[in-house]
């Protein structure tokens, strides 16, 4: 008897034919036989654009095992093999024990796709009618071919998203070595006492941090390096001059004790209060919620001394004059002062005037209305929310050791 050919389309039973599935049979149809796709590269191409094609990781999975059902590592077009059909057990233990109803949803997201097709037999049953020579004559299941006829396309995409994916991590990099460079420096440039606007630049330096966006993509994230690195540059100028005059003025530099005792001596008073101050938090917790204050840090921030040293740094930078930082440390004690100086820190641009700010909450300390745990508490459930809340990053499945 003459067999007609027919390869089946329309899925069994009450599922109706979708326009995917017509647009992979028609990709399936103009590719040539005997086109071929190493299988599991094929999977890891799709495993790097899953977030375009819009699937799961547990539909990554449930391809992984259609794929072992196939007995080469390459798939060819117009092969008789390349239908698989397991049956729904067999598919469910090699997909780490999927229910049945959750693995006919990934199945058919990986069917919506394009990236399979199902060949349904009249009765919906899996199976392959050999021919007299012990061939398969027709098979009945899961077609791999789409994801054959497709291989160029995926491995464009997926090459595009790598390189997406290396430069966004290089502007990250840049990112961080910028930010970690102008802290460092406005630090240096506070003790040193330079003569420059340094509060102007650490108000553009916040500006800059306030706007940068949630989600990490190549052409928000370029301008703000870009910026950063500018930020940077400019800040190392008026470093470097500063230490030019500074180096060809030893005379004024060893006359400067002597002239500025009294400053010495406030100077050592202010390092011995600084010594008792206790921290009214764990200081890891508040480097946990406080990153932007660790940054200034100028030997880590490891004990209250160091919180209190390093908030000595930020103080000019916010604009807070020593007459409010004065009134927080009589009201509050220098360690819970110091704690909430670097809450306002984190907090940037949402509170205008640090020293106002500062001024009231002195106010309310010395009448027994403040304490800085619940600043902190609601500090760090916002961040909290707000990571909930971005979108995750691309998840990496693990990849079977096929790959090459």
């Amino acid at each position: 008897m003459q067999m007609l050919g027919l390869n089946p389309t329309a899925p069994f039973g009450p599922r109706p034919l979708s326009a995917t599935a017509l647009s992979a049979q028609r990709h399936v149809q103009h590719a040539p036989d005997g086109k071929a796709a190493h299988k599991w590269k094929t999977f890891r191409h799709v495993c790097e654009i899953r977030a375009e094609l819009m699937l799961t990781d547990r539909s990554l999975t449930v391809l992984n095992a259609l794929l072992s059902f196939h007995p080469d590592t390459v798939l060819t077009l117009g092969a008789d093999d390349i239908v698989v059909f397991p049956s729904n057990r067999e598919l469910s233990l090699r997909a780490h024990g999927i229910a049945a109803s959750t693995l006919r949803r990934h199945v058919a997201a990986l069917v919506e796709a394009g990236l399979i097709l199902r060949r349904d037999s009249p009765n919906g049953k899996r199976y392959a009618r050999r021919a007299a020579g012990g061939g398969i004559e027709q098979a009945f299941g899961f077609d791999l071919s789409p994801l054959v006829a497709r291989v160029d396309e995926l491995a464009d995409r997926a090459a595009r998203i790598v390189e997406e994916r290396r430069a966004i991590d290089a502007l990250r990099e840049q990112i961080t070595l910028a930010r970690r460079e102008i802290a460092k420096m406005l630090a240096f440039g506070v003790e040193q006492h330079v003569d420059a606007d340094l509060p102007a630049m650490h108000r553009e330096y916040k500006k800059l941090l306030d706007g940068r966006p949630r989600t990490a993509r190549r052409e928000t994230l370029e301008p703000l390096a870009a910026a950063l690195t500018e930020l940077s540059r400019r800040i190392l100028r008026i470093l470097e001059s500063h230490m030019s005059e500074t180096d060809g003025d030893t005379t004024v530099d060893a006359e400067r004790p002597a002239a500025e005792g009294h400053a010495s001596d406030d100077e050592a008073h202010h390092d011995e209060r600084q010594e008792k101050a206790p921290s009214p938090v764990p200081v890891r917790l508040l480097a946990e919620t406080c990153p932007d204050f660790v940054d200034y840090a100028r030997h880590g921030l490891s004990t209250p001394r160091d919180v209190a040293d390093t908030a000595a740094i930020v103080r000019p930078l916010l604009g807070v004059s020593p007459s409010a930082w004065d009134d927080a440390c009589a009201a509050m004690g220098v360690g819970p002062a110091s704690v909430t100086l670097a809450l306002i820190l984190q907090r940037g641009s949402t509170i205008r005037n640090p020293g106002g700010y500062l001024r009231t909450l002195a106010r309310r300390a010395s009448a027994g209305q403040f304490s800085v745990w619940p600043m902190l508490m609601a500090l760090g459930a916002s961040q909290r929310r707000k990571h909930a809340a971005s979108p995750p990053g691309p998840a990496r499945p693990p990849f079977p050791d096929e790959i090459a």
